[in-house]
């Protein structure tokens, strides 16, 4: 059984995640940054700087949400950053948040499926998607959709969560994650089941190496992992070699 959002619903994991983000998105950056302390801006930034040799030129933001990654993403200076996120709620925020920094001629968000990507094979050099692959229905079609549409030596980059390993870090986060977050966050964005789906998604999720081999089965290789913050997150990189 999928971890969905609304467990009483009969609707697909697909329409509930795109439910459950147009609920939440006015409270969803002010929750995003107080629930991680601020520390998810620092990942974004270690992700972009990890980027920075690849010098992309075209960059898809997967599951771009209020789009902080594709406006993170213009410190590489690429000529175009294509943001796609099903949730129409999410991509009203950062259309605002890309007018007000004078970026709509570099950044587009588009309303999209990220299963059934609507580009063409070889449009970008690169794809970035943080928080997102773990609201995929299907994640392995997910990856497959990313990789089409990755250029040849093409570069992946996913920021998740995951799970600390070690005594005390892990029993205090799964404390905070299980206890904590979900009271603020059912408070704060007013939809009772949005931010228990997000620890349950956390846990259900095949993070580390089990993740990188489901990247290596959608096609990817040279796959690498670098955990953040006690494995808190985990940013992930894989290429698509020429073939």
């Amino acid at each position: 059984m999928p971890v969905v959002p609304y467990k009483n619903s009969g609707d697909s994991k697909k329409k509930q995640v795109a439910e459950m983000f147009d609920n939440i998105s006015a409270k969803y950056d002010l929750l995003n940054h107080l629930l991680s302390f601020n520390i998810d801006k620092a990942w974004r930034n270690k992700s972009i700087r990890l980027l920075k040799p690849v010098t992309p030129k075209t960059i898809l933001d997967v599951a771009t949400g209020t789009a902080d990654f594709a406006i993170a993403a213009r410190k590489l200076k690429p000529q175009k950053i294509v943001g796609v996120d099903i949730s129409s709620g999410m991509l009203e925020v950062g259309k605002k948040k890309v007018v007000k920094k004078g970026l709509q001629n570099l950044v587009e968000l588009v309303q999209a499926d990220s299963e059934n990507l609507p580009f063409e094979e070889r449009s970008f050099d690169a794809a970035i998607c943080a928080f997102g692959v773990r609201n995929f229905e299907n994640l392995e079609k997910g990856l497959e959709e990313i990789f089409r549409v990755l250029n040849d030596n093409g570069v992946c980059l996913v920021l998740e969560f995951s799970m600390p390993p070690k005594f005390p870090f892990k029993q205090l986060y799964n404390f905070y994650f299980k206890y904590i977050l979900p009271k603020i966050g059912r408070v704060v964005s007013k939809d009772i089941s949005a931010y228990s789906y997000l620890p349950d998604s956390v846990h259900a999720f095949p993070y580390g190496k089990q993740f990188m081999d489901v990247l290596e089965k959608a096609g990817f290789k040279e796959t690498k992992q670098f955990p953040v913050t006690f494995g808190v997150a985990t940013i992930y990189m894989a290429t698509k070699l020429k073939s």
